[in-house]
């Protein structure tokens, strides 16, 4: 994780290393508005080392052909590197090679795990949330209540922006069947006490899902300690390519639940009246997978586990609370999230590098405009998560996130472009 309680008197020491990392990013040396592109959006989606590019594209241009059905030589070597990714991605989160299924992403994952579970709900049953949800795992979960009749209910979060977790013991009842929440939130920043919560439902017998879109890339997390049923998250979130994700899901909880999707591969055996399931995990995997996804998914980890070493982890630490203090230097700034000085209040909420704020003088689309004209790119708007504006009674949101490839000289752009806001709306 990356507490934001590191003294340190070098707000960003590891500079140097983020700045020789970004050379590995080709996208990252353009030009945008006569000035050098500065990237501060890799919560929506990061850019792409080179290794990774090579990858997909070696695929399609010494490799391309179907996995798992061919006997000839290119197939073969198809197959072997489509499920040597998927090997490099059950290590990389410590789950088993079986537990692990590509999809096409989070959306698509979640979207997945509802379907399964769905058959193990019933009419009065609770299904539980947090406010904090991208709405990837929230509408799922409220349209599987819609379907079977069942509560859904909603952990809320604090004022210092953390997961209410006196509420979270209330809420989660003996009538909980399923439970899904969010590792890190993709608006506030903050990392959520994920395993308290499984735990929590643990007790009553309830399905875990983790939203670990935010999570995986920044954190060496495992899913065996954190006992969670479900993980999911996406391959360009962590340096992959679109259009890849990953569904982790508990072997024996896999062996039991039946397919929602059908069509090639899945199916070992089928009559005019009958059919058996392929073995885990092709028995979830319907159809031609993206193949060169999977293969440059699994590029992106090995990539990830060589360069996010315990200094990368600091230096993003210290580069956001960097960011943070500079941003607040500004007039009419709020942050929206846990701000760092949390801490001396004896309130311990961790968080990564995502900030969103407004400014009293601009919305966040002006914010968004003026920084876009100075080569900087941020997002704003809800973020995917209009439950959690509308209980903020915050229409829209500006955001900045870091990746590894961020650097102090990034953070000082933003702040020339903000200051620039000021002057021009204040």
């Amino acid at each position: 994780m990356i507490p934001m309680n590191r003294k340190t008197n070098d707000p960003v020491p590891c500079n140097e290393l983020a700045l020789k990392i970004k050379l590995d990013f080709p996208l990252l040396s353009r030009e945008m508005a006569g000035k050098k592109l500065v990237y501060l959006d890799s919560t929506a989606t990061t850019q792409k080392p080179q290794v990774v590019l090579d990858a997909e594209l070696k695929y399609y241009q010494e490799t391309n052909a179907n996995v798992h059905r061919g006997l000839y030589t290119l197939a073969e070597d198809a197959t072997t590197q489509y499920e040597q990714a998927r090997m490099k991605v059950a290590e990389f989160i410590g789950a088993q090679y079986e537990e692990v299924i590509f999809t096409s992403g989070t959306t698509s994952s979640i979207n997945m795990a509802a379907r399964l579970l769905e058959p193990l709900v019933k009419e009065g049953d609770e299904i539980v949330i947090t406010i904090m949800e991208h709405h990837s795992n929230f509408l799922p979960w409220q349209q599987l209540a819609k379907r079977k009749k069942c509560v859904l209910k909603i952990i809320p979060i604090t004022k210092e922006y953390g997961l209410d977790m006196a509420a979270a013991q209330k809420i989660i009842t003996s009538k909980t069947k399923i439970v899904a929440c969010t590792y890190v939130s993709n608006v506030l920043g903050t990392i959520n006490a994920v395993g308290e919560v499984i735990e929590m439902a643990k007790r009553v017998g309830a399905y875990t899902l983790i939203d670990g879109a935010q999570a995986v890339p920044h954190m060496m997390l495992e899913v065996k300690k954190l006992g969670c049923d479900f993980l999911a998250f996406s391959g360009h979130k962590m340096c992959g390519p679109t259009g890849i994700g990953v569904l982790y899901g508990k072997r024996e909880l896999l062996e039991k639940l039946e397919p929602v999707v059908f069509g090639g591969e899945m199916v070992k055996e089928a009559t005019l009246h009958t059919l058996s399931w392929n073995e885990l995990p092709w028995k979830f995997e319907a159809g031609t997978p993206n193949i060169a996804g999977a293969i440059a998914l699994g590029t992106a980890v090995a990539y990830i586990q060589e360069i996010f070493t315990l200094q990368m982890q600091e230096h993003l630490g210290d580069l956001t609370k960097y960011a943070l203090a500079e941003m607040q230097t500004l007039p009419g700034l709020q942050i929206i999230g846990p701000r760092g000085e949390e801490m001396e209040k004896g309130e311990k909420i961790e968080r990564i590098g995502v900030i969103s704020f407004t400014m009293d003088c601009a919305h966040p689309h002006d914010i968004a405009e003026i920084l876009n004209s100075h080569g900087v790119c941020i997002r704003a708007g809800h973020h995917c998560a209009m439950p959690l504006h509308t209980t903020l009674a915050i229409p829209a949101t500006a955001r900045v996130s870091f990746y590894v490839y961020n650097t102090k000289e990034d953070v000082d752009a933003l702040m020339r472009g903000l200051r620039r806001v000021v002057e021009v709306f204040a």
